[in-house]
This record gives structure tokens, sequence and C-alpha cells, in this order.
């Protein structure tokens, strides 16, 4: 993963501003929504991280937040494919009200068929 100025050799959220997270010590915060999966930086817009939710599942999907409605970063136990590979994951804590972005997968047919489903 390329930051400017940094080489990547682990964590991507390792290289976030400080400031831009806050430190709770009583836990993660009450104004905020949890979302767990694999983070990644967003490949044009550098104030946006990417988390890839439920990598692993039969519902994966693509989310998109902005850096600075992250509050909280909690660290989880990797998930580990069938071939024995981890894939890193974490628990992300967003602002409540913070505006995200959902992209998920579907099939091409004649036409768009949404299905009405709860992620989270």
């Amino acid at each position: 993963m390329n930051i400017p100025g940094k080489t990547f050799s682990g964590n991507y959220l390792e290289y976030l501003p400080l400031n831009k997270i806050a430190k709770y010590t009583k836990g993660p915060p009450k104004n905020a929504v949890s979302f767990m999966g694999y983070p990644q930086q967003h490949p044009t817009e550098k104030n946006k991280l990417v988390l890839v939710y439920d990598p692993l599942g039969s519902s994966p999907a693509v989310l998109e937040f902005k850096l600075e409605d992250l509050l909280f970063v909690e660290e989880v136990p990797q998930a580990v494919t069938e071939k024995g590979e981890g894939i890193p994951l974490i628990k992300l804590w967003i602002r409540k009200g913070a505006r995200g972005m959902l992209l998920e997968p579907f099939e091409v047919d004649e036409s768009i068929h949404f299905q009405a489903r709860k992620l989270f």
C-alpha cells in the first residue's frame, strides 16, 4: 500500500494521523457505530478509507468512510481462509450521523434486482 512519504510494512491504520483518532480508555465511544472488516487505503482519496466488510462471508461488501469520522479502532482476531491464510481484521468505530458509501456485488441480469437486506 502506498502512503506518500511512508513505507508500508504493517497495518494501514498505523499510519493515520493520531490527532484524527480519539483515544478512549473506558471502551468504545457511545456516539459511534462499529464495523468489522479488512481495512485498505482509498485508491484515490487520501482522506477516506475502504473497509471490506465480511470478507469471507456469503455477503461481502465494500464500505467507504471519511477518516475524520473514525473515532476508535479495535483489533480483533484474524480470519482464516480454507487454505489457512490469515486475513487481518479490525473493528472501526464510526461517528453516528456520518455518511458512508456501500458498494456490494450483484448479478447482472436483464435488469437489476435489489434485495433488501440488513448488513449490520
